[in-house]
């Protein structure tokens, strides 16, 4: 994965359009990474069936098959779900990112963007990747909702709730401040590796989802307008549960 001040993951450029594939493949080689390109989504699964990459930038609009189709693919397979994906797009509509994160995306980019962005978006979910160091002890927990972090579980009311890694640091966060309003650019850091420049759209959709998965805990998620969101009893202090 990435060593610091030598960046070593694999990534692979999914592109129809040549000049922009080799563009990205040569911004990532010049990062340290080891990067290549494919054209069509076909190509692409069968060169990560072979040889397992880090990291997948990845096109919505392919040739043969969509860029969806292939994010669902990739994610259904276990030799190459553990591929990161970010989806390169110029669709702008919500409809297209909220579909991109339901099946599997780790982020989403719109076009056009600058190298640099991009860049900081591959070392942030190449980061995020990682293992989370934590240390061992109890489960922490509010209300409903318990997480073990040491066994990368949730639980609502003791039943285990399905989460993506995203999905559970953003709650581990979240429940670790319990009655503390966390902003969307602190949140932005910390779970996703962003500084606060950046769009944080991203971060409502998140919680948009995790609230979905949270079900009848789902009000102990409130929304503090024009600010971010924070874990506490139901009631306590006037908010908002709309994402």
């Amino acid at each position: 994965m990435i060593d610091g001040k030598r960046p070593s993951a694999r990534i692979v450029v999914v592109e129809d359009e040549p000049d922009i594939a080799a563009f990205l493949r040569d911004a990532l080689r010049k990062e340290g990474f080891q990067a290549t390109a494919a054209h069509e989504a076909q190509q692409a699964l069968e060169s990560i069936r072979r040889e397992p990459v880090d990291l997948v930038i990845l096109d919505l609009m392919l040739p043969d098959m969509s860029g969806l189709e292939l994010l669902k693919q990739l994610k259904r397979h276990e030799e190459t779900a553990g591929a990161r994906v970010i989806v390169v797009s110029a669709r702008t509509e919500e409809v297209d990112r909220v579909l991109a994160f339901e099946f599997g995306a780790d982020d989403y980019v719109t076009k056009p963007f600058s190298p640099r962005e991009l860049m900081l978006r591959v070392k942030a979910v190449l980061q995020r990747a990682k293992p989370a160091v934590e240390r061992p002890g109890d489960p922490i927990g509010v209300g409903p909702i318990q997480i073990d972090m040491e066994m990368h579980e949730a639980r609502v009311h003791g039943k285990p709730i399905q989460l993506t890694l995203t999905e559970f640091r953003l709650l581990a966060e979240l429940v670790r401040a319990a009655g503390r309003v966390r902003s969307r650019g602190a949140l932005l850091s910390e779970v996703w590796g962003y500084d606060s420049e950046v769009m944080s759209r991203t971060v409502d959709t998140h919680v948009r989802r995790l609230r979905n998965k949270l079900g009848t805990a789902a009000d102990w998620l409130d929304t503090v307008r024009g600010i971010g969101y924070r874990i506490q009893e139901p009631g306590s202090e006037p908010g908002s549960h709309e994402a």
